[in-house]
């Protein structure tokens, strides 16, 4: 048999010049009890995703304590049943208006999201305003579901990276809301079906909500519905907003013992700049070069060039009161000390050390054409106006972030990496076996135990 014939390797076609994104028209209004409503045609798919974003900030202190479990309750509750249905009747209704619904709860808002067929949207609306207008939180179902809880709250906690999550969110913010991930299992248990009546009545109110509809029908026609269904939704309340995040600065790194792991958690936290911040675009990209996706330096060196972690990986959250960078890596016990020095060389090179103009360009195409992708598809589009709602920000957006990326030089990027990813300003935790990590520690870092 005659050898193969070796194949030339064929070039690499040049990237195409980026296109400028199509905007949606965003139909946008404030009805007379206060609730905004954006509202996006998107036909294709005869689908309706719908977003609703009510502000349900925590207060500090131990009061903020009691309102975490509250509203994590509240939530996990709230499709138990009406004056008109009970938990079943409800889910049977969702069914047959070819739907789905959840809602949830955070530092900042308790959220809805769910989707529906065109056809059902009325109903499904409808529906909404039952649970927004007399949602009644039975006895029974509230117990099991706080007993439920408590036993959930504990298999999360045996989880090391929830719990190298919660120092770390301590660590940074202390008593403020976001210092506090999940509620204790002790609040829990403390929680009254009437409390979370009373915490209905007072916080889910129309003022301050803002009501995201993307789907296959026009923006007034969507608008329309909406007005006719939550007219009768006119509480009144407190809409208190999220207090500030408090300033963030580097702190001495904590280590957590798990005695006995075979892993240590290890996770970086710091401040980073808003989505309207002049410098994001360029923070974006150093985070994208550091440690944001898979072609980053950081995944480069300590997974394929040293194989210490499986997936380590960094990302700028937005969370109203003040957006933060987050990175993190689990790795094997015996190269805790190792794994931590080449983090803190990747920080410390971004920081200091100008990337190459090739590693800016691919950083760029890959924000842009991810941004692209994330709302090409009705959930995506509702999911990121509703965020983009709750930071103040419209539709335009998603043309001038593109913008901004394209702007960002090599220059840019060291600026954002020493200001944002310095060693010196990012708060360690790491989450690992004391008595066979310490020492080699003590060695890179001043370091804290808990």
């Amino acid at each position: 048999m005659p050898p193969a014939k070796k194949l030339a390797a064929r070039p690499v076609p040049p990237l195409g010049k980026q296109r400028t994104p199509k905007l949606p028209t965003v139909g946008d209004t404030v009805l007379d009890n206060g609730l905004r409503v954006l509202a996006v045609r998107r036909p294709g798919v005869p689908l309706v995703e719908l977003r609703l974003r009510v502000p349900f900030a925590a207060p500090t202190g131990k009061r903020g304590a009691s309102h975490v479990a509250r509203a994590t309750l509240l939530s996990d509750t709230l499709l138990s049943g009406t004056e008109q249905r009970d938990a079943a009747q409800i889910a049977i209704d969702l069914q047959a208006l070819g739907g789905q619904l959840s809602a949830s709860s955070d530092a900042d808002r308790l959220g809805f999201g769910g989707s529906v067929l065109t056809s059902g949207l009325p109903g499904f609306l409808d529906l909404l305003a039952d649970l927004l207008t007399s949602a009644s939180y039975p006895k029974r179902e509230v117990e099991g579901e706080r007993d439920r809880l408590v036993h959930e709250l504990a298999i999360h906690r045996s989880s090391a990276g929830v719990v190298a999550r919660e120092a770390l969110l301590h660590r940074m913010y202390g008593d403020h809301p976001y210092g506090r991930d999940l509620p204790s299992a002790e609040d829990v248990q403390l929680v009254k079906a009437a409390q979370l009546r009373a915490l209905h009545a007072n916080r889910i109110v129309p003022e301050g909500s803002v009501l995201t509809l993307v789907g296959d029908l026009s923006p007034a026609r969507a608008t329309g519905l909406v007005a006719k269904a939550l007219s009768g939704w006119s509480a009144r309340g407190g809409v208190a907003p999220t207090p500030p995040a408090p300033p963030q600065g580097g702190r001495t790194a904590l280590l957590v013992d798990r005695p006995g792991a075979v892993q240590t958690t290890i996770r970086f936290g710091g401040a980073a700049p808003s989505r309207t911040d002049p410098g994001y675009a360029a923070a974006a990209l150093a985070n994208l070069v550091f440690g944001g996706y898979f072609s980053s330096r950081w995944v480069s060196n300590i997974r394929e060039d040293k194989g210490y972690t499986y997936s380590p990986h960094s990302g700028i959250d937005h969370p109203p009161a003040g957006s933060r960078l987050v990175a993190g890596a689990d790795v094997a016990t015996e190269v805790t000390a190792p794994a931590l020095l080449e983090s803190l060389y990747e920080l410390g090179r971004i920081a200091t050390v100008p990337v190459s103009q090739g590693e800016l360009d691919q950083a760029r195409r890959y924000a842009i054409g991810t941004l692209a992708l994330s709302t090409a598809s009705q959930a995506g589009l509702a999911g990121l106006l509703s965020q983009l709602a709750g930071a103040g920000l419209g539709v335009d957006w998603l043309r001038q972030h593109p913008a901004a990326l394209e702007r960002v030089t090599v220059e840019d990027v060291l600026e954002a990496g020493a200001r944002w990813f310095a060693p010196s300003v990012l708060t360690p935790v790491l989450v690992g076996d004391t008595a066979v990590i310490e020492d080699s520690l003590r060695a890179l870092v001043a370091l804290e135990t808990a």
